[in-house]
């Protein structure tokens, strides 16, 4: 396993994280809590220390299984505990809500959620215009200085964002998306995590499941699945040019390693982040496969250039995930 670190944490983090998202069920088309507990014990198993988490994930169900597969296992201060803040819902809709009010009501549900009296890096989940930064950071701050977060995260910030945050509280990681097919991070963002000393965390590195390898033309994803009708990269015809960037990256890393996509995949957003970290989401414990396959080599710098060359010819206007940005409290209560 691979180790980064977390400026103020003391614990060893894998450079190889599970996401949780799925597992709430939420946005995802449901899910089997009994395989999603078996999943987590098989990556703390594994020497997995980086579990990501959201109270937005299923409306709590993803912190509740995380917190129940990390009582069962006993290793609680083994593990690196991401989870996040600054959203809220109406019925299954879910709004940008960063006010101090609801932050530190959050945290309270989240501590209980997951067992624990203590979230080792939270995250505020998305910047909230509607509320000022200095209230937003301060919130955290306060968190921070109360022993209830160990480090504190932003998610999906642009530069402007961090800096404002960052006169009013320290900034110890950042997540944005970051995978083969969505790499607009590395023009600033991973920069200025470097320039800042603030670790990645980097959320997608499957892209949805179109790095797994498994993606087909005919795959139907179920109701209440983001992919099924709101994410760009799954409609026509974007979906044929991904599929195939996918099925040329595939042979690619078949004739120059001997080895699957998935494995190319999360091995590019290691070598490229360096000392970051790629978050996987995962449903069962056979998606954590690709772990033991990562370790012990590298992509070249010919072999980007060749990565780059796929991508060009074969996806004519690449989308982003600015889909998955969620709307701001007024529209919500509003509508």
């Amino acid at each position: 396993m691979e180790y980064t670190s977390i400026p103020g944490i003391g614990k060893k983090a894998s450079r190889f994280g599970v996401g949780t998202w799925p597992i709430g069920g939420a946005m995802w088309g449901g899910n089997d809590d009994a395989e999603a507990l078996r999943m987590l014990h098989a990556a703390i198993d594994q020497g997995i220390t980086v579990i990501d988490t959201a109270i937005d994930y299923g409306y709590g169900h993803s912190e509740q299984l995380v917190g129940k597969a990390l009582k069962e296992s006993g290793q609680r201060e083994d593990i690196i505990l991401s989870a996040k803040c600054g959203l809220a819902w109406k019925g299954e809709e879910v709004y940008r809500d960063a006010t101090k009010k609801r932050i530190t009501s959050e945290i309270e549900e989240t501590l209980r959620n997951l067992q624990t009296d203590y979230i080792d890096v939270y995250f505020v989940h998305w910047p909230d215009p509607a509320v000022p930064v200095e209230e937003t950071a301060g919130a955290m701050k306060e968190l921070y200085d109360a022993g209830k977060i160990t480090a504190i995260g932003v998610s999906n910030f642009t530069i402007d964002e961090m800096e404002a945050f960052r006169k009013i509280a320290p900034i110890h990681a950042i997540q944005p998306p970051y995978n083969l097919f969505e790499r607009e991070a590395e023009k600033d963002i991973f920069p200025y995590s470097q320039k800042h000393n603030a670790t990645l965390f980097l959320y997608s590195s499957l892209c949805r499941g179109l790095l797994s390898g498994k993606m087909t033309r005919d795959r139907e994803f179920r109701e209440g699945d983001i992919r099924k009708d709101v994410d760009p990269k799954f409609q026509q015809p974007l979906f044929d040019q991904y599929l195939a960037a996918a099925d040329k990256l595939a042979q690619f890393a078949q004739s120059a390693y001997g080895r699957p996509l998935i494995d190319l995949a999360v091995r590019y957003v290691l070598d490229q982040s360096e000392t970051g970290i790629a978050l996987r989401g995962a449903r069962r414990p056979d998606q954590l496969e690709p772990l033991s396959r990562i370790e012990g080599w590298k992509l070249t710098d010919d072999d980007k250039k060749e990565i780059d060359r796929i991508l060009a010819e074969t996806i004519d206007e690449p989308a982003q995930p600015d889909f998955m940005a969620p709307p701001l409290k007024k529209e919500v209560l509003e509508s």
